[in-house]
């Protein structure tokens, strides 16, 4: 069926939304866009064009358009503190929710927001995207054919040249840990699947060079170990000199004990042990070229997809909030790592939280 949505979220990334996202779904008949918001009358009435929606289904208040607009879920594109709020207007009205991530701006908010959308029988999604992007797709494949045995250790490095000021979105470079809670949500989410099980010990150094126009740290490494014995090696900046893995061309590698997969630049490679062989040596750009897997849609527009397969009833999408909650716990056991100077038992740190949840905060929306 076509599942009518409110978006919320019209401006900067939400402008990408609604020029490609939405549109790829809404030309195969996947949904149907019924209702937009966006505080700027600016991007509102440019992302209206690109949507075709008529004058009065645009709102510049998400009160106002959760009060007026019938659908059957919301899609959330604003900064991570307004996420709650709107989940919560979106609950009143009895919505499902597809949010950007992460779940929230803070770990209390992220699992009081896992909370309310199970009390209230609602379903939510996370839009992982990097991870569901066609490279990463690709690679994912090599580690899970098994080929290369089993996983030893697998690596990030994300290299981005976003010092200037307002060069990654203004509320970016006001908070505390940018490179964390807007980057590594995504990288880290990409290594634990990668892995091929959760999070068990996370390490964390933070620090901002002087040369960084941000209020908080934009330079980090991790370390982690996850539940199968497997390790992860994590080097991030989104202010380096000269972006040497940006965006959507990060560098991964899965070292396995037959074998190494890296992602480079969207390019992806394996290399093979040789049982006859004692000593192996190889270089970079000398392993087997591996085709990316071929598809219709990535990225948010595949996850806009899954979720409405998941609305018709199929199976659960991987990135559903209560899942994503290992993803939001990584982000923010790191952040306590840094500020402890110490590793953070990651299952703990999210039962901690879930343990303190407020139990009024999700009363209302209980069925």
């Amino acid at each position: 069926m076509t599942y009518k949505v409110l978006h919320i979220g019209a401006g900067g990334f939400g402008a990408y939304w609604c020029d490609t996202y939405l549109p790829s779904n809404v030309t195969d008949g996947t949904i149907e866009v019924v209702g937009l918001v966006d505080i700027d009358s600016t991007a509102l009435e440019k992302s209206r064009k690109h949507l075709g929606l008529n004058p009065e289904q645009c709102f510049t208040s998400a009160q106002e358009a959760f009060r007026t607009v019938a659908a059957d879920f919301c899609t959330i594109v604003v900064p991570p503190a307004l996420h709650e709020s709107i989940v919560d207007l979106a609950l009143t009205r009895g919505m499902h929710i597809l949010s950007e991530k992460p779940i929230a701006d803070t770990m209390e908010a992220s699992v009081r927001v896992a909370a309310k959308v199970k009390a209230a029988g609602r379903k939510m999604g996370v839009t992982m995207s990097h991870r569901f992007d066609q490279d990463k797709t690709t690679l994912r494949a090599v580690v899970s054919a098994g080929a290369l045995g089993r996983i030893n250790k697998v690596s990030c490095r994300f290299a981005s040249d976003l010092r200037a000021y307002d060069s990654w979105g203004r509320f970016r470079h006001e908070m505390a840990h940018p490179m964390l809670i807007e980057g590594a949500v995504h990288h880290l989410d990409i290594m634990a699947d990668l892995a091929g099980a959760p999070c068990t010990s996370i390490f964390a150094r933070t620090w901002k060079p002087e040369w960084a126009e941000y209020m908080g740290d934009t330079d980090v490494v991790v370390l982690m170990e996850f539940a199968n014995g497997a390790h992860g090696v994590y080097e991030a900046s989104c202010v380096q000199s000269t972006g040497l893995n940006d965006w959507t061309s990060e560098y991964f590698r899965v070292e396995a004990a037959s074998g190494t997969a890296i992602l480079d630049h969207r390019e992806v490679e394996v290399f093979h042990r040789q049982p006859n062989r004692i000593r192996q040596t190889n270089r970079q750009g000398k392993g087997q070229q591996v085709p990316l897997v071929t598809g219709k849609k990535w990225r948010n527009s595949l996850l806009i997809e899954q979720f409405c397969h998941w609305l018709d009833g199929r199976s659960q999408m991987a990135t559903n909030v209560e899942d994503n909650l290992q993803s939001v716990a990584m982000v923010f056991s790191a952040i306590e790592s840094a500020r402890l100077g110490q590793p953070v038992i990651v299952q703990e740190f999210l039962q901690s939280f879930r343990e303190s949840a407020p139990i009024q905060s999700v009363a209302r929306y209980a069925s």
